[in-house]
């Protein structure tokens, strides 16, 4: 009997799903949740408009405008200052808040933010039940974590401490922070938290296909997940995974890439329309082979008209 997946969220992936990438996305998959990328909280409570810049959807009651719903995710060490800014986010619109603990950039954890705090379970719990007393029981917490920093030492540490603040979800990345995202992802430790512990427990991590989302679910011992970099390289694979529907064709694929060339072109970072192109082409390459062909003619382009005269040309390879 194939196991079934009942809840498929879209990853908080910085630099690359953001509110237009999240509106593509959801109106192709059937996602339970998206996470939006991280809003950074040091010592002060974060403009309204840094919130909206980065969750414009909140503009719409918190929902794509295909009625996924949006949750914002909060990154940074000061529990008090994150517990402000978790009121403001729900304020604003976000349905619930997701506290970031797996952020890998050097950047983040130089100033103590994302991974890092692996090392300090004490200071996990601490942010995560300071916020879950200030936004109330009625508003889920949930919270990102990877294994560990450099080992798996303290994983199961790092898990109670999430589970005895009460947070409502827990996504764990099945790596540590020291593998990155280098293969392969380390399942079986978030099916020793499922065992271990009554949270609802989010896998994440090598989600490629439908056949690795069954894998995961068998080890992780859960039928949720968190799908990342995987769904760049099958831009449906939720609904593959959720609807066993079959992956989209070439013909398809470049109608969705027409989409996101408008969209973008559209919008506030159309400068940066030719770099978010050839990004996206190095993950769908691995499905699709007329991509690489695509990215081989475009690479050195950065007029935007001509990148589309391209595509229009690459449609029937």
């Amino acid at each position: 009997m194939t196991i079934q997946a009942d809840q498929l969220i879209l990853a908080p992936m910085e630099g690359v799903v953001d509110a237009l990438m999240r509106d593509l996305l959801t109106s192709i998959n059937q996602f339970d949740l998206c996470i939006t990328e991280f809003v950074r909280v040091v010592d002060s409570l974060v403009p309204k408009h840094v919130f909206y810049k980065t969750c414009p959807e909140l503009h719409q009651n918190g929902y794509t405008r295909s009625g996924t719903p949006i949750r914002v995710q909060l990154l940074g060490q000061e529990p008090d200052w994150l517990a402000e800014n978790a009121i403001r986010a729900m304020e604003l619109g976000s349905h619930g808040i997701d506290l970031n603990f797996g952020c890998p950039a050097k950047a983040v954890n130089k100033s103590r933010g994302g991974a890092v705090l692996l090392k300090s379970p004490e200071q996990i719990h601490q942010i995560i039940a300071t916020v879950k007393q200030a936004v109330g029981e009625q508003v889920q917490v949930s919270a990102k974590i990877r294994l560990g920093f450099e080992d798996t030492s303290l994983f199961k540490e790092i898990v109670s401490a999430v589970t005895s603040a009460r947070a409502d979800l827990l996504t764990v990345h099945a790596r540590t922070k020291l593998q990155g995202y280098k293969p392969p992802a380390y399942w079986h430790f978030i099916g020793e938290a499922c065992e271990a512990h009554n949270i609802d427990i989010i896998a994440n991590g090598e989600i490629w296909s439908q056949a690795d989302a069954i894998e995961c679910m068998k080890q992780a011992k859960t039928n949720k997940l968190m799908l990342g970099r995987g769904l760049l390289a099958r831009p449906n694979l939720a609904n593959v995974i959720k609807l066993n529907e079959q992956p989209m064709t070439w013909p398809q694929l470049c109608d969705l890439l027409h989409r996101y060339s408008d969209l973008e072109l559209q919008g506030e970072k159309s400068f940066y329309y030719s770099s978010r192109m050839k990004q996206w082409l190095r993950y769908l390459k691995l499905n699709y082979p007329q991509a690489n062909a695509f990215f081989e003619q475009i690479k050195t382009m950065k007029c935007k008209i001509a990148i589309t005269e391209v595509l229009d040309k690459i449609r029937d390879y």
